[in-house]
């Protein structure tokens, strides 16, 4: 069985975020964010992400650490029917099952209060976190080598009859890719007074992160052969004798399967990059009421390549370009806005409602895709917690997460689909000093349906269908560990 190797030429911009929040951007880094979602009013430890001003109001002095850990499983399915796949004039749907995971996804955040000042740090995993493998590969990789075949074998059919349908090879791919987004931050928060408090810092970001892949293509057994036999059997109705027709017909196949062998494309990149996002935030807080806010300003952050291989043949230069060593790609974290409210309903029951805005249309991404975005990302949170007793808080949140998605900012390497989450855990406190979150998250997904990606269909083909149905799931497991010195 002859064998080339194609990857695609996107397989550089695989996304691989698999919590809430937008595409580069993770919200949830604490349990208690899963337990409640609804976290921006919020003055506890956890508020070092997501209400850092709040963090003066803290009703005792003294420092608070807390360490997460979280799980996360995702799955991105894509359903692509198009008459490609068979050649028959017939329809037919292909599944691809993509799985990206996260086991172990740490974080710590302290804080420490003296008066009307506090100081608070952190470190989280503040965007990506796993790792994404679609072991059938993709559609796109399917319908290159699809492609590839059928020129490469287009004079084999129009000379001698014989055509190499897709079910006179077989294809075999799969892709992987990861990405991790560390921040690194560090802020100071100042009471004004007994209702206003105001928050300064910055957190830098860290990028590094991995694509391979490989697709096969073979020959299934027997066509090499029946290929062979086809010229032959053309060139001596010709005139040629067996003899002369199978000599020709090596000498017509052998280039034609080099070519094949020698359309191989290979890529193993690595990136890493960097860039800094400087935040400011407000709390104001009125008795039973407490309002905040908090603006995290675009990150302008280059994905520097460090290729370990990458072979294409000529024909391909221009769309491998991006890949080359060395080569700088953008992709900045948007900046975000939170405004959030919180009302002590009872002193044992606590409701918060809360926005978020990604400026997304405003943020670099690779070969400026963000301008097909019909708006940035839009978040509407609510949450709501109640103390049991002394030693057990429940609570309860839900997310609706609204991306400005098109046609074209879709693609097979890194497609978003509108959701919404529903959060739900508990608190226990072991001791003054010492607690427990522990919360379970999961997110429902719409199913988006990008029309004509292999731009098969027009109005002359109205029997043909071509459409790819993206779909995805994702659950998280966290606990965090609170503790004040």
């Amino acid at each position: 069985m002859r064998k080339f190797s194609l990857i695609s030429i996107a397989m550089l911009i695989v996304s691989t975020t698999t919590f809430a929040g937008d595409y580069l951007t993770n919200t949830n880094q604490n349990a208690a964010f899963l337990r409640m979602i609804a976290r921006g009013a919020s003055i506890d430890v956890d508020g070092v992400y997501s209400n850092p001003a709040g963090l003066a109001f803290l009703p005792k002095d003294g420092f608070q650490v807390a360490l997460t850990i979280q799980s996360a499983y995702q799955t991105r399915d894509i359903a692509a029917t198009s008459p490609l796949w068979t050649m028959d004039g017939q329809n037919t749907t292909r599944y691809y099952e993509g799985k990206a995971s996260a086991p172990v996804i740490p974080s710590i955040h302290a804080v420490y209060k003296k008066g009307d000042w506090a100081f608070s740090g952190s470190f989280a995993v503040v965007g990506g976190g796993g790792k994404a493998s679609f072991n059938r590969g993709l559609p796109m990789f399917d319908a290159a080598a699809i492609g590839l075949v059928t020129k490469e074998t287009e004079a084999l059919a129009t000379n001698f009859g014989y055509a190499v349908t897709p079910d006179k090879y077989t294809i075999n791919s799969a892709m992987e890719g990861r990405q991790f987004i560390y921040g690194f931050q560090l802020g100071l928060s100042y009471k004004i007074n007994e209702h206003f408090a105001v928050f300064a810092g910055a957190r830098m970001n860290y990028f590094t992160g991995g694509y391979k892949g490989f697709l096969n293509v073979g020959l299934n057994n027997g066509v090499a052969e029946q290929i062979g036999g086809a010229i032959v059997q053309k060139l001596m109705q010709a005139g040629l004798t067996q003899e002369q027709a199978m000599a020709k017909a090596a000498e017509i196949s052998a280039p034609m399967m080099q070519k094949l062998d020698d359309s191989k494309i290979e890529l193993d990149c690595d990136q890493t990059g960097w860039g800094l996002t400087p935040i400011i935030g407000v709390d104001a807080k009125f008795g039973k009421l407490n309002l905040a806010a908090k603006y995290e300003f675009k990150a302008n952050m280059n994905i520097e390549n460090d290729t370990h291989e990458l072979t294409y043949p000529s024909g391909a230069k221009a769309y491998m370009a991006p890949f080359v060593n060395g080569v700088n790609t953008p992709s900045d974290i948007p900046s975000m806005l939170s405004m959030a409210a919180g009302y002590e309903i009872l002193p044992s029951l606590r409701a918060s409602v809360e926005y978020h805005f990604f400026d997304d249309k405003n943020a670099g991404m690779a070969d400026g895709k963000q301008k097909a975005l019909t708006h940035g990302t839009h978040e509407y949170l609510i949450g709501a917690e109640w103390d049991i007793n002394k030693l057990l808080t429940i609570s309860g949140g839900y997310q609706k997460t609204d991306y400005g998605l098109s046609d074209d900012f879709q693609s097979d390497t890194s497609f978003s689909c509108d959701s919404y989450s529903v959060g739900f855990g508990g608190r226990i406190n072991l001791s003054k000093a010492l607690s427990l979150d522990v919360a379970y998250f999961w997110t429902t997904y719409s199913d988006y349906t990008k029309n004509n990606p292999r731009g098969l269909a027009s109005g002359n083909t109205a029997n043909v269908v071509d459409k790819d149905v993206y779909s995805r799931t994702n659950k998280v497991f966290g606990v965090s560990v609170n503790y004040k010195f």
